[in-house]
């Protein structure tokens, strides 16, 4: 009796001691069965940033053209196509005599491209080596004629009926700064007019203005080159003054060696060489030279 009661209190002992032990391993953590952390930590390689899918507009390019006065219509017909085409180039005209536009660049003006309406500022400029000698050539050339008021009543017909009564007033321009004057004095002076005529000579900044004072009445004859006249409706052409008279009219034009932008303002000296350029020039009136 006693042993089986002995066996019977041992057999529940182990029962309990079995229930205690399940119990607390259910409250453990479960194990991992993930691989243990290694001790150093592996950082993660940065993605690549994504390839631009547009590139970044190019910044214009702003090139200041100085030219003679009598190019304006012409270059601004060339500046339209020109842009079109090279969207990065801004081009920027300076219009003037080209005497003054010299002495402009002497002075240190901004200026990339000169066009001259005469050969000697162009060589002005190349004598004291602001424009290369092998970056410039003659472009155009040009004619002198002689015109009057549209609706004029003094009849022209030779330089000579400059000197008459009805002639009050001749305009030019001014002939140290501007071509067109220079060639017509020089004509006046072969023609042996230029002295007699000094109390009727009305002198202007440029061709331009020369061609206003004839428009509004206030000349009864002045001299500006062919490519002028045909841009007016209010004068006529009364004659072509004999090119023998004066120097032959060329338009040099040459890359200014202070340019800040080299490759810029030769791609536009080499277009206006172009027959797209030049056909543009004919159209205005001026003879491409052979």
């Amino acid at each position: 009796m006693f042993k089986k009661g002995l066996f019977g209190y041992v057999l529940l002992l182990l029962v309990i001691a079995s229930m205690v032990f399940t119990g607390c391993a259910s409250t453990k953590e479960p194990v991992s069965t993930a691989p243990a952390a290694t001790a150093q930590t592996t950082q993660a390689t940065p993605s690549p940033a994504p390839a631009a899918t547009a590139s970044t507009p190019a910044e214009k390019v702003e090139l200041t053209i100085s030219a003679a006065a009598s190019l304006t219509d012409a270059l601004k017909e060339i500046q339209t196509s020109y842009e079109v085409k090279n969207k990065q180039i801004k081009l920027n005209y300076n219009f003037g005599a080209s005497g003054a536009l010299q002495q402009q660049i002497e002075q240190g003006a901004p200026a990339d491209v000169f066009l001259s309406a005469a050969t000697k500022n162009m060589k002005a400029l190349v004598d004291k080596q602001l424009i290369d000698a092998a970056q410039q050539k003659n472009l155009l050339i040009n004619e002198l004629v002689l015109v009057v008021p549209a609706d004029g009543k003094v009849a022209v017909q030779k330089v000579e009926d400059l000197t008459s009564e009805g002639v009050k007033h001749v305009a030019i321009g001014e002939p140290q700064t501007v071509p067109a004057g220079s060639y017509a004095k020089e004509a006046l002076t072969q023609t042996k007019l230029w002295d007699g005529l000094q109390a009727k000579i009305v002198q202007g900044k440029d061709v331009r203005q020369v061609l206003t004072y004839v428009e509004s009445g206030n000349a009864e004859a002045g001299f500006v080159y062919k490519t002028d006249a045909l841009t007016s409706q209010k004068v006529k052409v009364a004659l072509s003054v004999d090119s023998k008279t004066y120097t032959p009219i060329e338009y040099p034009a040459g890359i200014v060696k202070a340019t800040k932008h080299s490759k810029e303002a030769a791609d536009f000296y080499a277009y206006l060489q172009t027959k797209e350029a030049q056909d543009v020039f004919v159209k205005y009136g001026f003879t491409i030279p052979k």
